[in-house]
Order: structure tokens, then sequence, then C-alpha cells
């Protein structure tokens, strides 16, 4: 029978938690919990007799994976995987998969929040409010007269479109290889002519070599002025020290920012702390009640499927 190691909590109570592993305690397979831990020694230490690893968006490095000499199977509690160090994990062959398709809503939705409390101003007006003051000064606009661009059109971003749409908005739409699949009221553009044409910029694309530093000061000043960009993908993916100084120099209106270079808490140096018009929060996109019970469906059903000899939602 198979050990398996849940790395970090997976935002779940614990009696769901419990009714998920009890099929699997019965065939007799055994389960480990723990918090999480940036400490390589300790997860290598966690991880030596495992033969099955559980995991959401925690670092793990390729140290850990290669001391762990019994394990087979890594089941990320995540869409995005570049948090694994998968060189270390295929050299070892070791299975890995994801818990594509839990957190589409979740995410799309918190897009969609940015933009609006963007566009009404609500942080300002809301301190207005508090303090005696009114809304002089503070008139927003509508989604329905605006273009907005999505760079990277897989599930989040076509879900980020279809609530757009419903809104009245223009959608545009860049992937690194066109998308036969779209809905009609999505228009495929290259990535220059979504940045200059959108009044928001939203982005939902992998971290890969490609897009690692994908907006940088170049790519700022090919957006309108006007301009919103929300970066609920990957940090990275952003070159925050040329975000920050686009919207202190006003190259662009306003960012909502809620992935970073570091997993939160912040450190006091981010230069996106300090800089004028952004709405940012602590990677929060993906977590609701209804993403996390399905992300822990996705993660227990892709276990059920290796014990079983085959595969869900692969990576390797």
């Amino acid at each position: 029978m198979s050990k398996i190691v849940i790395l970090e909590s997976l935002g779940i109570p614990k009696e769901a938690l419990e009714r998920l592993e009890a099929p699997f305690i019965e065939q007799g397979h055994a389960f480990e919990h723990y918090s999480a831990t940036k400490d390589v020694e300790l997860l290598a230490a966690r991880l030596r007799d495992a033969d099955a690893a559980i995991l959401a968006n925690m670092p793990l490095p390729g140290a850990a994976i290669r001391a762990a000499e019994k394990l087979r199977f890594l089941d990320v509690a995540f869409t995005g995987t570049d948090h694994v160090d998968l060189a270390a994990a295929r050299a070892r062959g070791i299975r890995v998969s994801n818990a594509s398709g839990y957190s589409d809503q979740a995410v799309a939705e918190l897009a969609v929040g940015m933009i609006l409390s963007l566009a009404r101003n609500l942080r300002q007006a809301e301190d207005r409010c508090r303090n005696g003051g009114v809304k002089d000064g503070l008139v927003g606009w509508e989604l329905g007269s605006k273009t907005v661009g999505i760079l990277g059109c897989g599930r989040i971003g076509r879900r980020t479109g279809a609530l757009l749409h419903a809104f009245g908005a223009e959608i545009l739409a860049h992937n690194r290889r066109p998308h036969p699949e779209l809905p009609g009221y999505i228009r495929q553009v290259s990535r220059e002519e979504l940045l200059a044409q959108s009044d928001v910029v939203v982005l939902h694309c992998p971290l890969t070599p490609d897009t690692r530093g994908m907006i940088d000061r170049a790519a700022l000043a090919q957006m309108k002025p006007t301009a919103l960009l929300i970066n609920v993908a990957r940090g990275p993916v952003v070159v925050a020290r040329d975000l920050a100084e686009a919207l202190d120099q006003g190259v662009i209106a306003g960012a909502g920012i809620d992935v970073f270079d570091s997993e939160p808490p912040l450190p006091e140096w981010e230069p996106l702390l300090r800089c004028k018009n952004a709405l940012l929060t602590p990677h929060m996109a993906f977590a609701t009640e209804q993403s996390m019970a399905r992300r822990a469906e996705i993660v227990f059903s892709n276990l059920a499927a290796w014990l079983a000899g085959g595969q869900e939602n692969i990576v390797l």
C-alpha cells in the first residue's frame, strides 16, 4: 500500500478532507499531513518515505524531490506548476498531475471585480465617504463602453471573456498560438494590437520562458495612458519595477495585481507597494469556498487514477 504525504493545507474543512481520504484508507493507504514550509531539509525529510505527495502552491525545489527516493507521483492542487521543479521530477521519472479547471470562475470573477473597483474608484470613494467627503472628481466609467484585451486564451481567459462580454465590452484576445475554439465575440489579434487598442489588459497566461517579463517598460509604453492592467496570472510575467514606474509616471492609469515575484507576505522593498493607482491583493483570486472544494475533489480523483495505474490532468 502507498504512503501519501499532504505537504500543506488544501483549504477545506477537516470533515471534508476526512471524507475524501476515507476510501483510500479503507484500501490500506496511509496519509500524513503537514503545514507548508520553505525549509528544504524538512521537506526532504517529510518526503523521504512517501510514494505520492499532494501540495498546492508551496514551492517544491529539486533538492527535496531528488531526496525522495520512493516518490513516484506529485499531485499538484493548483493549475500552474511553475513552483515545482519539473526537471527534477522528470529526471526521476515522477508523474505529475495538476488541478486544471478548479478556479476558472473564481479567478475570472476577481479579475472583473478588480476592473470594476478601479473603473469606479471604489477605494478612493470609500475613503472619502468615511471621512465626510463627496464624490467630486471620482467620476468612473462603464465596462460596456470599453475594449478589454485578454492575454492567454485558456479556460480562465475564456471565462473572463464571457463575463466581460455580458457587460457589453468588446473583447480582444491573444494566445501564443491562435485558439481554434474561441466564441465569436472574442476577436484574436496580435499582442501589439491588443496592447495598443485595449482600455483594459487582463493577464491569464502561464509563466514560461516566453512570458517571463513579457509586460515590461516597452510593453507598457504601447498601452493607452488611460488603460488598466490586471494581473491574475503569475507575478514574473510583469516586470514589477517597470510597472511601478509606469503607474507613477502616468504611462498607464492603474493596475490590479494579485500575483507577485514572491508569495505574500510581500517584502518591504516590493515596488508595487509604494506606487500610485495600484489595487493589490495577496494571491487570492483562486480562493473561494467553491473552488477549494472543486480543487480537493480533482486532487483526490488524480490520486485514485494514479493508484489504479492511470493518470488524469497530466503535466508529466
